[in-house]
């Protein structure tokens, strides 16, 4: 029961550091402005980590290989952790360290997603309740490049703009692959 509850605390802790992770990824990928609250929230959580890293590891064609990088370690982290608290440290092979990278990276994945449908869920609230909160505009900007091609196809109907909910329904369906 305590390896449990150590496994629950570790996989909140370490989940919430690969979102926060993720989060500065997309939002330097997809061009979102850090002047926000969410952007100085993520900026000053990840810095610490983050700027060392960049030394090493510079970006690549604007992307933040650092933030990218320590999301998927702190998946494998959490995959290690998991698999010796439930006893098969004894069993590490090559196979089962690839099998744990292999995870790690699917893992990473799904969270992506999970990061992208959250984003998508919360523009469409707060498209209807506050269209103007502060939130409004980052949010739009890190799903635009999910939702504007389909808005190309499915425009919106009686001002009612569809495409969040078809994207919510395209990224479900292929969490189910993950």
């Amino acid at each position: 029961m305590l390896t449990q509850a150590g496994l629950f605390l570790l996989d909140a802790l370490i989940g919430f550091f690969t979102v926060v992770l993720l989060l500065r990824f997309y939002m330097q990928a997809f061009r979102v402005s850090f002047r926000n609250q969410v952007g100085a929230f993520v900026v000053q959580l990840t810095n610490g980590l983050v700027m060392p890293l960049r030394k090493v590891l510079p970006g690549l064609f604007g992307l933040d290989l650092a933030s990218l990088l320590l999301a998927y370690l702190s998946q494998v982290v959490l995959l290690f952790a998991v698999f010796a608290l439930r006893g098969g440290l004894d069993a590490v092979t090559g196979n089962v360290l690839g099998l744990l990278f292999w995870g790690a990276l699917l893992a990473t994945l799904r969270i992506s997603i999970y990061l992208l449908i959250g984003a998508l869920f919360l523009q469409a609230i707060l498209s209807w309740v506050s269209p103007y909160s502060p939130l409004a505009t980052p949010l739009a900007q890190l799903t635009r490049p999910f939702t504007d091609p389909i808005r190309r196809i499915v425009p919106p109907i009686a001002a009612i703009d569809l495409s969040p909910l078809i994207a919510i329904l395209l990224a479900q369906a292929l969490l189910f692959f993950l």
